[in-house]
C-alpha cells in the first residue's frame, strides 16, 4: 500500500493542493508542510494562519523552536478542524531520558493546547539516553497520546542502534536533504524500512537559487527555482517542510503538484550534490 501511494504521488502530477501519503501505521501525512523554525510571537501566528488558509495541512514545530504556543493559537483560530491539520513537535535536546521526555511532552502539549500530537520526534540523537528517550515515545504512542512517532537527524548508525531495542519502528526520519546535500543511502534505507524521510531546510536557505542547473529547469518548466527544488524532493519520495513567513512564498512553495520533472532532469539535479550542509552534522553525535 505504501509503495503504491508513493508511486501515485511521486510520478504523477496532482491537481489537488496537498496530496498525502501513508505512514507505516496507515496514518496519512501531507507530502509538503510548513517548518516554523526561527518564527516567534505574532509573526509565527500569522505565518501558520496564512499557510493553513493557503492549503497547508502539515505544521512542523519543536520544543527547541519556542513557538509551540503560537502554533496552537494559529491552528485553533483557523477555520479548519483540528483533525484535518497534522501537527508535529519534537523533544528537546536537554529533555532526553524516559521520565524527562514524558514531562517534556506534557509541556509541549500544554503549550500547543491540544489533546494530542500527530507526530512526535526525537529532535537530535543525543548520546547516552537514546534508548530511554525512544522508550518514552513508544509509551506515548501506545497510550494514543500521539498518532505517530519518529526521529530526526538519524543517519544509518543511529537507525542500526535503534533497531536493536525498538519495539515500534520509527515512522518518520527528518533530516537535511536537498539537491546539494543528498544522503541517498539513508533515503534508500528508510524506503526499505518503510520510514518516510522528511527534508528540513530543503531550500538551502536561499543559497542556491541562482545555481545554473536550477535556473535552467526553472525556465524550462515555468516554475520558480524553489518550486523545482521542492518538486525534486517529492519525486524522490521525500516530504519537504520549507519555512517562510511571507504569503507569496508560502503560496509558491505549496504549488508544486501541477508539474513533473522528467527522469533526465531529475538526474541532472541529482548531479548537484556537493555536501552543502546548513545545519549541524548528525554524525557528530555518534
Amino acid at each position: 500500500m505504501l509503495a503504491k501511494l508513493h508511486e501515485r504521488i511521486i510520478y504523477k502530477p496532482q491537481s489537488m493542493k496537498n496530496p498525502k501519503t501513508a505512514l507505516s501505521n496507515g496514518i496519512e501525512i501531507p507530502m509538503i508542510g510548513l517548518g516554523v523554525y526561527d518564527m516567534y510571537n505574532e509573526e509565527a501566528v500569522t505565518a501558520v494562519q496564512t499557510a493553513i488558509e493557503l492549503g497547508y495541512r502539515l505544521i512542523d514545530t519543536a520544543a527547541l523552536y519556542r513557538n509551540e504556543k503560537e502554533v496552537g493559537i494559529a491552528v485553533r483560530q483557523s477555520n479548519v478542524p483540528r483533525n484535518d491539520i497534522f501537527v508535529t513537535t519534537k523533544v528537546g535536546n536537554t529533555d532526553h531520558g524516559y521520565d524527562q521526555t514524558l514531562k517534556a511532552f506534557e509541556q509541549s502539549l500544554s503549550l500547543l493546547n491540544m489533546d494530542y500530537v500527530d507526530l512526535y520526534l526525537v529532535h537530535w540523537p543525543i548520546p547516552g539516553k537514546r534508548k530511554e528517550t525512544w522508550k518514552a515515545l513508544e509509551y506515548l504512542y501506545e497510550q494514543k497520546r500521539v498518532r505517530a512517532i519518529g526521529v530526526a537527524n538519524y543517519y544509518e548508525p543511529f537507525l542500526d542502534e535503534l533497531s536493536g531495542y525498538a519495539h515500534i519502528a520509527p515512522m518518520v526520519n527528518q533530516v537535511e536533504f536537498s539537491p546539494f546535500l543528498q544522503p541517498m543511502g539513508l533515503l534508500e534505507r528508510c524506503k526499505k524500512d518503510h520510514i518516510l524521510l522528511q527534508a528540513y531546510t530543503p531550500l538551502i536557505r536561499g543559497k542556491k537559487m541562482n545555481d545554473p542547473k536550477v535556473q535552467q529547469l526553472s525556465a524550462k518548466y515555468g516554475k520558480t527555482p524553489a518550486q523545482v527544488i521542492l518538486r525534486w524532493d517529492i519525486q524522490h519520495g521525500v516530504c519537504p517542510i520549507p519555512k517562510s513567513v511571507t504569503r507569496a512564498r508560502l503560496e509558491e512553495n505549496i504549488n508544486v503538484f501541477d508539474f513533473e520533472i522528467s527522469v533526465e532532469d531529475m538526474k541532472m539535479l541529482d548531479g548537484c550534490e556537493e555536501g552543502l550542509r546548513i545545519c549541524e552534522d548528525p554524525m557528530d553525535y555518534l
